[in-house]
């Protein structure tokens, strides 16, 4: 029986997938969390094979919580369940330690599927991506720029998108003020751009906000 925690701050959401996973006779929903404390609250009394992650669940962001749970917890597989763009978030969380990206849009067969897959192990990605990583040059603008990006990175532009100032993006990601400002400043030189507003059009351009 593979065991699941479902992490989101959509109760539907979570009501949604529990439902469908009932009828699923190897596949056994153990426990839901709307935010990262509840998560790692219920992480002290249940041991998941699989945490289906929502990538902005609430106080600390996606990337983030999926590092936290593989240090704390480095043999539970986390297979992020995202509404955002993968063309953006797939890469970072899979260099994070995620085993996989899924959509919200995608079918009930290809959610079983993909728990399936992660709880023995194997990376799962969608045929678009896989595609994507095969072959990278020739792809859309913002992709490129996005390749650019480390992980933190992208972490750090998405919490400056929210409307994050330093003192916040630090706090949240555990950095110290001057390693984020050395993060932007660096942001900036990838993205090519020389001040926040155009930083931050770049960031809408990358999906993130």
């Amino acid at each position: 029986m593979i065991k699941i925690l479902i992490a989101d701050n959509h109760p539907i959401v979570r009501m949604g997938v529990k439902q469908v996973l009932e009828h699923v006779s190897d596949i056994e929903v153990i426990a839901d969390a709307s935010t990262t404390t509840e998560l790692f609250n219920k992480l002290e009394i249940f041991t998941p094979d699989v945490i289906l992650l929502e990538m902005d669940i609430p106080e600390i962001n996606g990337i983030a919580t999926l590092r936290k749970i593989k240090k704390q917890y480095p043999n539970i597989r986390v297979l992020i369940y995202s509404g955002q763009s993968e063309d953006v978030y797939a890469l970072s969380t899979i260099r994070a330690g995620a085993f996989g990206y899924l959509s919200k849009t995608s079918d009930i067969d290809y959610i079983i599927s993909a728990i399936r897959k992660v709880s023995e192990g194997n990376m799962f990605i969608t045929n678009e991506l896989a595609q994507r990583l095969a072959f990278d040059e020739g792809t859309q603008k913002p992709r490129r720029f996005f390749r650019k990006l480390s992980t933190r990175e992208v972490e750090v532009l998405k919490l400056l998108a929210s409307g994050k100032r330093n003192k916040e993006v630090a706090q949240g990601l555990d950095l110290n003020e001057k390693t984020v400002s050395t993060y932007k400043a660096r942001l900036m030189r990838k993205l090519n751009v020389d001040n926040l507003v155009d930083l931050l059009q770049q960031a809408k351009a990358l999906e993130l906000y």
